[in-house]
């Protein structure tokens, strides 16, 4: 018999079933593939004739079809979730890491991130909180992706590599002032030379480093690293080894906190 979702995905529910009676699945799609090919007055008689029946069926079959995907979606985000529980990311920390908190914190929170990116600013007011929240038991770790449709992204990011050669606390205040007022980032390089100055980087040294093979090095390493992780968007990030993708609230970052002490993979 044909199936009912099958017909409501196609809004014509009530003319198809009257053409094809009973048949399978793939009956059904064959035939009225043929049917529409050979007449497509058919559909637009039905539209025209039944016009609020139509359209109805359809909203329904979009809702329908949302319903699915969230669902699926949901099944796969908890699919991946347990995964990256046994198997957790392993993301790079050099020697040279700029690590904001302590270095031996138990809870480890990589960014994958893009200064450009309105949810990347979301991300920013999120690691606030968990610092402030865990204290010294978390270290936060900001990475580079920056995305190629954001225009002043790349610049950004060489900047804040520029202003962290510089020193630790400098690049902190860089990284700060930029997501605090990221809507200034439209005035192109002047604001990223205005948030250096107020890093307290020597302007002179930082033009001289913005485009050096360190830098530049840098933030590709950090690029290939979120690609091979699978972050294509951004933020990006993996704390403790489980990733989160996208700009979720504190409480997801703190229901994963919580699941690896009852895991007994963190001791808080």
């Amino acid at each position: 018999m044909v199936s009912l979702t099958s017909v409501k995905f196609l809004g014509l529910s009530f003319l198809i079933l009257g053409l094809f009676g009973c048949m399978s699945d793939a009956q059904f799609k064959e035939k009225l593939a043929k049917t529409l090919k050979e007449n497509p007055k058919v559909l637009t008689e039905a539209i025209e004739k039944n016009p609020v029946e139509i359209i109805t069926a359809f909203q329904n079959a979009v809702k329908d079809a949302q319903q699915n995907m969230a669902k699926t979606r949901d099944d796969d985000e908890k699919k991946q979730l347990e995964e990256s529980f046994t198997n957790p990311l392993v993301p790079v920390l050099r020697d040279d890491e700029t690590i904001r908190g302590p270095k031996d914190a138990p809870l480890t929170l990589v960014e994958y991130s893009d200064f450009e990116c309105p949810f990347c600013a979301r991300g920013y007011t999120t690691v606030m909180e968990l610092m402030a929240k865990y204290g010294n038991k978390i270290r936060f770790i900001y990475k580079h992706l920056p995305l190629s449709f954001h225009e002043q992204a790349m610049l950004a990011s060489q900047y804040y590599e520029a202003v962290r050669l510089q020193g630790a606390d400098k690049a902190f205040k860089f990284h700060d002032e930029i997501y605090k007022n990221q809507r200034k980032l439209k005035n192109g390089e002047a604001f990223l030379k205005e948030a250096a100055k107020m890093a307290g980087a020597d302007l002179k040294k930082v033009a001289k480093d913005i485009s050096s093979k360190e830098v530049l090095a840098r933030i590709e390493a950090d690029q290939q690293e979120a690609a091979k992780f699978g972050m294509q968007g951004t933020p990006g990030f993996v704390l403790n080894g489980v990733p989160v993708r996208g700009a979720y609230p504190t409480s997801h970052f703190n229901n994963i906190v919580e699941e690896l002490k009852k895991r007994g993979k963190l001791n808080l």
